[in-house]
């Protein structure tokens, strides 16, 4: 008790350094938070794949096309319990910043083989009878005020021109992880445009979804598939639906990679905005430690006084991070919006992120006492009661 209450006077003394070491604190952390929250959204692909899926594309590249005429072929192969196909679309609504995925789909294969895009039955119906029509998750409609009957306007990249669709279904997610920013439309209304101006490509298929009967026959149909189409025209790579996001993830492996280094120079950063703290308030009292420990005050205690009020100051950072963070999350995610549309579809804060900055904060706190810890137990008794500062 007589501990805890000197460890709470020390930290008034200096009202104004313990906040302004606090609030640097509280920065930190809420930066600390929104690195974790964009590594977690970038890898959401990833945690939300279905481990019975497969995806089949080209062996060369994604960006060569398969023909129509494997799926037959590959729903022939034993173990092979449903095979859908997609193409990427790439279209753009209003401007450039008007991105989100689009993908040309078989419709009733696509949303049986995608059992986490929830589609009520009347508006699953509306899309299957209409050739221009298309299906929107809850987030995209929420974004641009989309609802059922509306017509979206999309300027064709990869397949030029002007195109319309009109949204027969919203989907929401059948779990959190599922991504409810798709736009889903017709492949074979665009298959039709695409015949026009592009016959070359006309017929052919982005990538093939297949399910399988049970995820531990992955490696046996990956073999067996891709051995199918050995030495054609348009050899396949097949791999499980989470190694296939892995891959589009691996892209951007360097910005990961410095979005982490980052968040360990930050921890870095508190460590010395604290430890600088500590050092300061040491040596100002440090006569009055010296009085303490001819008193009679083992080193523990000593310790025990340095270290609570390192514990503290990171606790009242940390309290101030986490309500920083919490309406920070939803400004940061505005503004990625803005920026950059759709691309991170799941920025949302994990409670377990708010537990572990704060649990880092703590821990660096016990580190940086380290500092003024050794150089007080170090010191000649005698010698700092002489100490004048």
């Amino acid at each position: 008790m007589i501990l805890g209450t000197l460890i709470a006077r020390n930290a008034r003394r200096h009202t104004l350094r313990v906040v302004l070491t606090a609030i640097g604190i509280a920065t930190v952390i809420l930066a600390f938070n929104l690195i974790v929250t964009t590594v977690q959204a970038w890898y959401a692909g990833i945690d939300a794949s279905v481990p019975n899926r497969l995806i089949t594309r080209h062996a060369a590249s994604l960006s060569i096309h398969l023909p129509l005429a494997y799926r037959d072929r590959i729903a022939s192969i034993e173990g092979v319990t449903g095979v859908t196909y997609a193409n990427w679309f790439g279209g753009v609504y209003r401007e450039a910043k008007g991105f989100f995925p689009q993908f040309a789909v078989d419709p009733a294969s696509f949303l049986d083989l995608h059992q986490e895009l929830v589609v009520a039955d009347e508006e699953r119906e509306s899309f299957l009878g209409d050739r221009r029509g298309c299906v929107i998750g809850r987030r995209l409609a929420e974004l641009y005020g989309w609802t059922v009957g509306d017509v979206i306007a999309l300027k064709g990249t990869l397949y030029p021109g002007d195109w319309e669709f009109v949204v027969r279904g919203i989907y929401r997610g059948a779990d959190a992880s599922a991504d409810e920013t798709w736009m889903l439309l017709r492949w074979d209304y665009m298959n039709e445009r695409r015949q026009q101006f592009d016959p070359d490509r006309a017929g052919t298929v982005g990538w093939y979804v297949v399910r399988i009967a049970d995820p531990g026959l992955a490696g046996r149909v990956t073999r067996t598939l891709d051995t199918e189409f050995a030495n054609s025209a348009a050899e396949t790579r097949t791999e499980t639906e989470q190694a296939f996001q892995a891959g589009f993830v691996a892209m951007s492996g360097a910005i990961i990679n410095a979005l982490k280094l980052l968040a360990i120079v930050l921890n870095g950063i508190t460590i010395l905005v604290l430890a600088n703290t500590l050092v300061m308030a040491v040596r100002e009292r440090t006569r009055e430690y010296a009085v303490l420990r001819a008193l009679g005050f083992r080193s523990s205690h000593v310790t025990a006084l340095v270290t609570g009020e390192a514990l503290l100051i990171a606790l009242l950072g940390s309290v101030l991070g986490i309500a920083l963070t919490i309406p920070g999350i939803h400004l940061y995610g505005a503004v990625v919006s803005t920026k950059l549309g759709n691309f991170f579809q799941h920025m949302d804060l994990s409670p377990g992120t708010l537990i572990v900055s704060a649990s880092i904060t703590l821990c660096i706190a016990i580190c940086a006492s380290a500092v003024p810890i050794v150089r007080l137990l170090r010191a000649n008794v005698a010698e700092d009661l002489r100490y004048v500062g």
